[in-house]
């Protein structure tokens, strides 16, 4: 205890000899050259308007380096693949694939059910695009495929399009499902393939800043709002329900309201299939997450309740005995190409742009979230490509719209994968069950699909605690969750993508046009500036000082008409002629006012005075500037120059260059210097484009720096002025 009590005063001492040091050393440093303004830099630099950047130029460059540049930006695969440490991370990349496709399996059966689409089309869907991202793809981590919220926007155009309706059989009034079907295959294979084309366009032009526009809270009320669509979707599976297929806005309430009305009509055998397949996925994850730490790889849980759920139905014979709907057939092989129909872009473009812009946001964000953790880089350009050439690609072999699945994504990375070689390995496997094996998968219930879906939803549905937590750090942003939410259940998810976006930007307009800003007033006595609004002992209203030297100058021009009126009475009066010179300056301009009507001047009146003003001398002398703040009585300003910095503006427009001039045109009534400082070569080329500077705002008032500006204004302060020179930033 003594000894920290010794220590205490000697290290309290040796601070601030320390400081005391450092303040000194500050002191000390200066900078010996002379203070040049713009006009004297431009003149020492040999100041030139810079030559035009031609890069359109270097796009049709044609050499071997530029081709094999392009070559590796375009198909990145080139560039990694040759490097690849086969025995570090082959073993881990294998067994990450096949991690993944055990759950690309059921998950690629599952959201063809959400898309509309036969189950067969999701496996399709699993295949083609994922090999083609290995080629194509920069992030090494995600896994690319069939993702719920990408097949229920895709089931929205589907069932919008081609209706149950619209393939009714007139005898007995059941649906064609193989014509509808058809239908709604050509819809979705078209609709990747226009897909396909956005994303390409956009990543060519290099448009991948649009994802900026979509913040965090707008993708998350956004997702948490599909999520909520998904489950209600998959409730007639799980009821073994058949319901109307709806669009548009309100669609989901009558969903939801058809369900509730015809529970009645539950297939007991489908619900109790359902519920028992719910059961075991959600025991199984549970597993998974208690034992992670002592399994090289999590249990398969999906695969293994599809494998059960097959073998049980096809043992217990669930269609034929409880009438539970199962997958049906499944052919073993690939499907040609078919060619897009172009009649049906018109109807496509809109949907087909929406789910162009949430699969790239869904696919970016996960993929920069990896790159952050394992210090690679994402190229947004190209991961734009990557997934239009997956899509694209894709479309023609009769696949739908795909992204990237976040639980597939984390499975890949917790079990040893390092590149897109994992990806190339999954989609192997699948290609080797479309082959052989998916056939086996016939008799597969649709409820437990259904349940598959709903719970892997639970990721996505815990997205409701943003609202509390939202509501806690930033209810601006928890407004945007809450609108995009709002707006996406009611509308649909294409409509309400627009209006969620519409209201993000509208909102980042009002608050960039309502800023929260302070004026700054100096405490006396000091060089700290605070807030003249919570300070009320420093600062200076410059409106109501200048309205206040405008009242006192209209009162003394209204005097000086009186002394003319009384003059001139006087002159008519007078016998002889006599001259009379008065000078007063208003503040607008010196008036001055002469009458001789008699070359012969005899004498002068000098009596009047006006506020302490005394009328013009025989010879014609002005009278003192009573126009003045300290003639007229009013507060002189504690500062004499006012110093703008700058160097934050990137372009100035007209506003700008109004608002200038009245800070210039302000600050001189109130008899204080105004000089700008640290202005980047555009803007004071726009400046000089917007007519800024004339006879009374020259160049010279531009300094190179802020300390030359403080420099010039300390050794320039104006006359009959106090206080310092003020400097603040725009």
């Amino acid at each position: 205890m003594g000894l920290s009590e010794t220590s205490g005063p000697r290290d309290t001492q040796a601070l601030l000899s320390a400081m005391q040091t450092m303040e000194l050393r500050r002191r000390d440093y200066h900078v010996e050259r002379t203070l040049l303004n713009q006009e004297q830099l431009e003149e020492l630099g040999h100041w030139g308007s810079a030559p035009p950047t031609r890069q359109w130029r270097s796009w049709f460059q044609c050499s071997y380096a530029r081709a094999r540049a392009l070559l590796f930006q375009y198909l990145p695969v080139l560039a990694w693949l040759p490097r690849y440490p086969v025995r570090d991370w082959l073993l881990g990349d294998l067994l990450s694939g096949l991690s993944v496709a055990i759950m690309q399996l059921p998950q690629g059966l599952a959201y063809a059910l959400l898309a509309g689409l036969p189950p067969v089309f999701g496996l399709y869907s699993s295949f083609y695009p994922v090999f083609i991202y290995f080629l194509f793809g920069t992030s090494r981590h995600i896994s690319v495929g069939t993702f719920a919220i990408m097949s229920v926007m895709v089931g929205s155009v589907t069932e919008s399009l081609a209706p149950d309706e619209d393939f009714l059989q007139t005898p007995n009034t059941t649906v064609n499902e193989a014509a509808r079907d058809a239908a709604r295959v050509q819809l979705a294979s078209t609709l990747s393939v226009l897909v396909g084309l956005f994303q390409v366009g956009l990543g060519l032009v290099h448009f991948g800043f649009v994802v900026t526009y979509l913040s965090e809270p707008l993708v998350r009320g956004y997702t948490t709002a599909a999520s909520v669509q998904v489950f209600v979707s998959q409730l007639k599976y799980v009821f073994g329900l058949q319901l109307s297929s709806r669009s548009g806005p309100l669609s989901l309430i009558y969903t939801v309201l058809e369900v509730c009305w015809k529970l009645p009509q539950s297939v007991v055998g489908t619900v109790v299939t359902a519920a028992v397949a719910g059961v075991v996925l959600v025991v199984v994850k549970l597993l998974n997450d208690k034992l992670q730490r002592h399994l090289p790889l999590p249990l398969p849980g999906e695969l293994l309740t599809l494998i059960g759920a097959t073998g049980i139905s096809y043992g217990v014979g669930l269609k034929h005995r409880f009438g539970v709907d199962v997958v049906g057939s499944i052919p073993a092989g690939l499907v040609p190409p078919v060619p897009p129909s172009p009649e049906l872009f018109a109807k496509l473009v809109g949907n087909a742009f929406a789910i162009a812009v949430v699969g790239f946001a869904i696919a970016i964000s996960l993929g920069k979230i990896f790159a952050l953790r394992h210090g690679y880089r994402v190229d947004s350009n190209q991961e734009l490509v990557a997934l239009g050439l997956s899509n694209l690609i894709g479309g023609i072999f009769q696949c739908f719209p795909i992204s990237c699945s976040m639980s597939r994504s984390l499975v890949q990375e917790s079990t040893g994968g390092n590149t897109q070689v994992a990806g190339a390995v999954s989609s192997l496997f699948i290609l080797a069950i479309i082959v052989k094996l998916g056939e086996l998968f016939q008799d597969l219930p649709k409820a437990v699909l259904a349940a598959t879906i709903i719970v892997n939803l639970k990721g996505m549905l815990m997205q409701f605690k943003d609202i509390c937590s939202l509501w806690k750090a930033n209810r601006v942003d928890l407004l945007i969750w809450l609108v995009t939410f709002v707006a996406t259940i009611l509308l649909n998810l294409d409509l309400g993508l627009a209006v969620a976006l519409a209201f993000s930007l509208l909102l980042v307009v009002v608050r960039t046009q309502l800023p929260n800003y302070s004026v700054l007033g100096q405490v006396p006595d000091t060089d700290v500036y605070r807030d003249v609004a919570e300070y009320s002992e420093c600062g200076v209203d410059v409106d109501h000082l200048i309205s206040r030297k405008k009242k006192l100058l209209r009162k003394q021009e209204l005097k000086l008409k009186q002394l003319q009126k009384q003059q001139s009475q006087k002159q008519a009066a007078s016998s002889r002629g006599t001259s009379f010179s008065i000078s007063v300056n208003t503040g607008l301009g010196d008036t001055d006012i002469n009458n001789v009507e008699d070359s012969k001047v005899k004498q002068a009146s000098t009596e009047d005075k006006l506020d302490g003003t005394v009328a013009s001398d025989p010879e014609g002398a002005k009278a003192p500037d009573v126009s003045t703040l300290k003639a007229l009585g009013l507060p002189q300003p504690d500062f004499h120059s006012l110093i703008l910095d700058l160097s934050a503006l990137s372009f100035v427009d007209t506003v700008c260059l109004k608002t200038l001039k009245n800070i210039f045109r302000d600050f001189r009534e109130i008899e204080v210097e105004v000089y700008m400082a640290a202005c980047h070569t555009p803007v004071v080329a726009q400046l000089e484009v917007g007519h800024f500077f004339d006879a009374s705002i020259t160049k010279q008032r531009l300094f190179a720096t802020v300390h030359d500006a403080v420099v010039f204004a300390l050794q320039h302060p104006r006359s009959g002025s106090i206080g310092p020179a003020l400097a603040t930033k725009l």
